[in-house]
């Protein structure tokens, strides 16, 4: 149709909401502020971070980078051609509307990463989204899952512990 459509979550890790912070609703409303619409040219992969502040006033610094991938064609589509037919009576040929496939043009639609956190660390979340969009668009065999642990795992020593 016009290319307008809606976001989508595919996957977010957690996969189930913490007591203490909630997954936010409608965060795909914030990666695409002027909305998902599909675009004849791939676009350079943009960031930016969104302040979201919840019911109890407490930031959610929401950290985007947004990519773009190719969209599946959706088939042939039909348009109408001249093709010549029989002559008419004069000598002049008729020329009569009919349908022959033309291949629609390639078009591109957005998929964004997005980093939710509690700490306005700007330039970590852009380094650490541009790592797994590395990881994504090179086709490396690492799984989503052993990336996002190792990016947001640390081992902090206990006082006077051993390091």
């Amino acid at each position: 149709g016009s290319g307008d459509g809606q976001g989508q979550i595919l996957q977010r890790f957690p996969e189930k909401d913490w007591e203490d912070n909630p997954f936010p609703q409608g965060i795909e409303l914030f990666c695409q502020p002027s909305g998902w619409q599909l675009f004849p040219a791939r676009n350079p992969p943009t960031f930016f971070v969104a302040v979201l502040t919840d019911i109890n006033s407490e930031r959610h610094y929401c950290a985007c980078f947004t990519f773009w991938e190719a969209v599946e064609s959706p088939g042939w589509f039909l348009s109408p051609q001249p093709q010549s037919h029989a002559r008419n009576g004069e000598g002049e040929e008729e020329e009569e509307e009919a349908s022959s496939p033309v291949q629609p043009a390639q078009l591109f639609a957005p998929k964004s990463l997005v980093l939710v956190s509690r700490l306005d660390h700007a330039e970590v979340f852009r380094n650490s989204l541009g790592l797994i969009y590395t990881i994504y668009v090179d086709g490396l065999s690492v799984s989503l899952e052993n990336v996002i642990g190792n990016l947001l795992t640390c081992t902090i020593p206990i006082t006077g512990g051993a390091q």
